[in-house]
């Protein structure tokens, strides 16, 4: 079953530090860029963080940038976001998602697989 999973998802206090992972079954992210999403109570689902299939283009929103890093190890087959800082406003369910190509900090032209997401929780 070709699928991503997220995980490191939790709870954690004001100005704490969570690690989420993206972890590709089935199928080797070597060739897709993958973006991570995340979707707060009661609003959208907005981009975090894209980086390209080399590693080599990442970009972020403008409110986790400095803050948040993304970044990949292909030999794990898996996508990283390292949190720091957290906010309150952090607070949401993230997604990753595979797709060609990074448009900034979102996917170019649609994504092929998303993930069913992990909750992060930043409350004191």
């Amino acid at each position: 079953q070709l699928q991503l999973v997220e995980s490191g998802g939790g709870l954690v206090q004001p100005g704490g530090s969570l690690r989420l992972s993206c972890a590709a079954s089935g199928f080797t992210l070597d060739y897709y860029a993958i973006a991570w999403f995340r979707q707060a109570p009661g609003k959208e689902r907005e981009g975090v963080s894209c980086i390209s299939s080399s590693g080599g283009f990442t970009n972020y929103e403008d409110s986790v940038k400095g803050r948040f890093t993304i970044s990949r190890d292909n030999a794990k087959n898996t996508v990283y976001l390292q949190m720091n800082s957290l906010k309150p406003e952090d607070t949401g369910v993230y997604y990753c998602a595979s797709c060609e190509a990074c448009s900034g900090y979102v996917c170019y032209d649609g994504m092929d697989y998303w993930g069913k997401g992990t909750l992060v929780t930043v409350s004191s």
